[in-house]
């Protein structure tokens, strides 16, 4: 059995896409994982602290956060940009917009 596994750091602009592969050593956390790929480096705009971050499309949970989650080979820790729009205020614009019509 092997001391490291592999696992990916994603983080998603409009536009672009970064996915970075690197083996870790087993035991690894999902936030120790995102340090070690320098991914903050290259989109300083990341704020570890504020940023939500998941597996795989799955937000951690307030009881379980990234420096609690221990990283499994394959992994995907996933960095989510913060929302700049409220999703109530654009489905209501939406719909009066399409009143409007």
């Amino acid at each position: 059995m092997s001391d490291t596994i592999t696992v990916e750091v994603a983080y998603a602009l409009p536009d672009k896409q970064t996915i970075k592969s690197l083996s870790v050593p087993v035991g690894t956390t999902a936030l120790a994982a995102v340090e070690l790929s320098g991914i903050t480096k290259e989109y300083p705009q990341i704020n570890l602290q504020t940023d939500k971050m998941g597996i795989f499309s799955k937000a951690f949970s307030a009881k379980q956060g990234p420096d609690a989650y221990e990283l499994k080979a394959g992994d995907r820790v996933e960095i989510y940009r913060p929302l700049i729009a409220d999703p109530k205020e654009a489905r209501r614009k939406r719909a009066e917009k399409k009143a409007a019509e």
